[in-house]
Formats: structure tokens, sequence, C-alpha cells
């Protein structure tokens, strides 16, 4: 009986744990999600006590810039209204370094600051030195002739004199380093000196001048303290709420965030958003297919067709116009009104047209797509590669004797790629408490509704198997008793003695 009673306190210890195993399993199904976004919305707001905050404020992922420059290898040819033909040289690569700085938290939910980038050459991820020489257009000089293509002949036939008078030609062969952070030219100073709004540089001219060392605006994003709906969320952009280089109000609106974060709890259907400063405009790109980044769940997204496509193509970017052929975008007017056009690499995605015009273009997705891997649940970047191409319109003026006979065309100048992927510590530490843990915790409610249920139904069990053994016994119990008043009848039956007159039969073998 001993042996019994311990067994039965063993099996209602178990179902009380089981008990309580499954209560607490039912109550982490319900509390865990919840318990998961607060701790996601208190790490990815942009506030000093935040996990994000010092990943935001000092972005610890390594950047950087690969430029790709197109050798224009037949330029005599050219100005005798032959087709371009072009090398592809690169890349020349730089470490891109970014901090932000003037730092300032305002009463309405917001945090205004400037993002300041620096860049350092990689010559041993690069192919070539930044003393490599490549012919390009001479921007100033084209650039200025299309400019004044509708002007009077007699300021036309000043700039042809101008240009001879400096030894200015339509292309020039320098550095990279001088096409990218900047050189001398005589020609700015002539034009500063009786043109002084025509350009936004005084000193040296370069493609890449004003991002080294500079800032790119002053920012005023949603901290999502106080508000959570509007988190990264620009405000203004420069004291602006949208900007008037466009020509549509809907081109005009600053959207999206600043390019660094987005708002947590992604699903398919959200897009990226964000205000690009160099772009004057902001993009959207659209989710195209799940990932795994480091055993990081991610979402991919990537720039939709519609992105550079003009306004008889996709009505809505009319107000980018005047255009051209689709997929490349006038940006002339936030660009000092030099013919300037901004496109996916080698005209991808944009009208055959644009490859065909110049020899040695091979658009292709893989090489000349962007995207932005981003953890879903939290909204921050993991993996990225944003590739962009700055080219020139160029053609003959009349009046204008530098041109030539140049016929119309799109002359890819460069085309870049920004990327970036989270690493080392920084990627340990966020895989750690932002995807490890909660996913031990969603595990967690599961494993011990599980073993609650396991643990509830040993007792059940037991209690099953105690009713079969006790059915059997006092069966077998009842059983014995009748056998064995069976035989006790029997047994008498042989001890009486028989009635006389009773004729006993002998027994036979």
């Amino acid at each position: 009986m001993g042996s019994r009673s311990r067994a039965r306190q063993v099996a209602a210890a178990l179902g009380f744990v089981g008990l309580l195993s499954a209560v607490l399993g039912a109550v982490m199904i319900v509390m865990v999600p919840s318990i998961i976004k607060q701790q996601v919305l208190k790490n990815v707001r942009i506030d000093p006590s935040s996990l994000s905050f010092n990943m935001w404020k000092e972005i610890p992922v390594p950047f950087y810039l690969s430029v790709y420059f197109f050798d224009v290898l037949n330029p005599n040819e050219i100005l005798q209204g032959q087709k371009p033909q072009v090398r592809e040289r690169g890349p020349y690569v730089y470490r891109e370094f970014r901090h932000k700085s003037n730092i300032t938290f305002n009463d309405n939910d917001t945090v205004s600051f400037l993002e300041y980038r620096s860049f350092q050459f990689q010559p041993h991820k690069s192919q070539g030195l930044e003393s490599d020489y490549i012919v390009m257009p001479n921007i100033l000089v084209l650039g200025a002739s299309v400019m004044m293509e509708n002007g009077p002949m007699s300021m036309k036939l000043m700039m042809t004199f101008a240009f001879s008078a400096l030894g200015e030609r339509a292309f020039m062969n320098r550095t990279v380093a001088e096409i990218m952070w900047g050189y001398e030219d005589p020609l700015i100073h002539l034009i500063n000196k009786y043109f002084p709004s025509m350009f936004p540089f005084k000193g040296k001219f370069g493609l890449f001048a004003e991002l080294n060392n500079s800032d790119s605006g002053l920012f005023t994003v949603f901290t999502g303290v106080k508000n959570f709906s509007r988190i990264h969320l620009v405000d203004k952009w420069n004291g602006l709420s949208k900007v008037s280089f466009w020509h549509s109000d809907q081109c005009n609106m600053i959207n999206g965030t600043s390019g660094q974060m987005w708002a947590p709890f992604m699903t398919p259907e959200s897009s990226l958003e964000f205000y690009s400063p160099e772009a004057c405009r902001s993009m959207k790109l659209i989710y195209k297919e799940k990932g795994v980044f480091e055993g990081i769940p991610t979402f991919r997204f990537v720039a939709p067709n519609t992105l550079f496509a003009n306004g008889s193509v996709y009505p809505p970017n009319e107000g980018f116009c005047p255009c051209l052929e689709s997929g490349i975008q006038n940006v002339s007017t936030c660009r000092f009104n030099a013919p300037l056009f901004l496109s996916h690499p080698h005209f991808y995605n944009a009208d055959p047209v644009l490859a065909e015009a110049v020899s040695g273009l091979h658009p292709n997705q893989e090489e000349h797509s962007l995207f932005l891997d981003i953890h879903p649940v939290t909204g921050i970047p993991m993996n990225c590669s944003v590739k962009l191409q700055l080219s020139l319109y160029i053609k003959s003026v009349k009046g204008i004797g530098q041109t030539g006979k140049i016929e119309p065309v799109v002359l890819p100048l460069l085309w870049f790629g920004e990327s970036g992927a989270m690493e080392g510590e920084t990627l340990q530490k966020f895989y750690t408490q932002l995807v490890l843990m909660p996913k031990v915790l969603q595990y967690a409610q599961y494993v011990l509704l599980a073993l609650g249920c396991i643990l509830l139904f040993i007792p059940i069990v037991y209690q099953i198997r105690s009713q079969e053994k006790c059915y059997l016994f006092w069966s077998s119990s009842k059983k014995g008793s009748k056998d064995k008043e069976a035989t006790q009848a029997y047994s008498e039956t042989l001890m009486t003695p028989a009635p006389k007159g009773t004729v006993l039969q002998e027994a036979r073998l």
C-alpha cells in the first residue's frame, strides 16, 4: 500500500506541474508577441536608451563607394557625328565614413541632425589607381553649350571665343582623382565672374567634390518615442516640408525616411520609401522576396520598373519632365540646369534605344539592379547595394564651334554603387538581442505548453491503469471464491456415506 500511495503522490505532483506548465505556456502564447513587440519598439526608436541609437548615430556598417567610369574611345569621331564608343573602367573603391552631428531633440517628437560623409581610397579593392587617366566629355563646355542652345547668337559666339582662349575642348583627359574630387579650371573662374549664379561651386570642379567632408542637408525626423506610427519618417529637410525642384506637388513631396532605418513589423505589402538629397527626390522600393542574411531573416526590396520611367509611360512621373526616353530622369533643375540624367547603370530597365546609341554598354539585372535587404521585424538594413548612373546629354549647338557635329545622345559619364553589410560584433549583438532572444521566447511558449500537456496526461494514464488493476483484482477474487465453494461441495459429497439400498458401481479402468 505504501508504494501505491507514493505513486499516487508522484502522479498528483506531475499533474500539478503539468497544469502549471500548460497555463504558463498558454499565457506566454498570449503575452510573448506583445513582449517582443514592446522590446522591438523600445530598441528601434531614436532614443539614447535604445539598442539601435548608437547604430543610428555612428553607422557601424562599413560602407563602400565603387565608381565605374565610361572611358570614351573615339572623341574625335564623335565630333564628326559618329556613334560614341565607351569602355568601362573600374571599380575605383572608396571606404565611406558617416557620422551624425548637431543632434538636437525637439519638443514635437522629432530629432534634427547633420550627417557628414568622407571617403578614403582603397587601392587593394580597386581595379586601378586614382592617377589613372580617363577620357570624358567636358561637362563645363558641353553642358554649358546645351544650356545656351536657345540663347542669342552673340552670346554663343562669345562662348566659342572664350573656350578657344582658355584652351577648352569638348572632351578632356583627366585623372580619376580630378574627376572625382575636383580640378582647377579657368573656365570656372570666368563663369563665376560674369554669371555668378550659374554654378554652385566657386573653386575646384569635381563630380563628387560636394560630397566629401560635407553634409547632406539638415534632416528632421520623427523619433517614435511618443508616436510610434511616424517613426523614422522625415518631417523636414533643410527646414522644408517639400522641395521646389519639380513641376508637380506629388514629385516635390518629401516622403519616407532618411534612408537608414524604416518602421518595424514589415509585411510583403510594405514598401521602402526615402528621400535622397543627391537625386533631389523621394524614391520608393518594392518588396521582391524573402531571404536570409547571416542567419537573420530578411525582406529584399528592389526598384520598380517605374522608378525612372517618363511621364508618358508612368503619368505620376510627369512632374520630373521635360523627359527624353523612358528610364532616365532629368535632374537638371536641381543640378544648376546642366543637362544631367540619372538612371540605372548601363541604362538597365530603360528604353533600349538609349543603350543602342552608345557602343560598349551591356545592361543586365545581376550587375546593374539595386536592392536593400531589411530585417522585417526591426526595419533595420542588413545588406544593401544602391547603384545609379550619371549621364550627360550632348549635341551640336549652332554657333558654338567646340560642339562640332555631335549627334544628340545621352552619354554615360560614370555609375556608382554604395554597398554595406552588417558584420562583426554589431551583427552578433543584433542577432542575439533582436533575433535569437525573441525566437527563444517564441519556442519556449510552445515547449511549455507541450510539456504541460504531457505531464497532465501522466496522472490520467496512471488513474486509468489503477482502475484496470483494481478491476482485475476483484474479478480474480470473485472467481477464486466460486471455485473454492465448488471444490468444498464436491469434497463433502465424497465424504457423505451412501444411503442404504444404494448399489455402488465398480470403477473401471
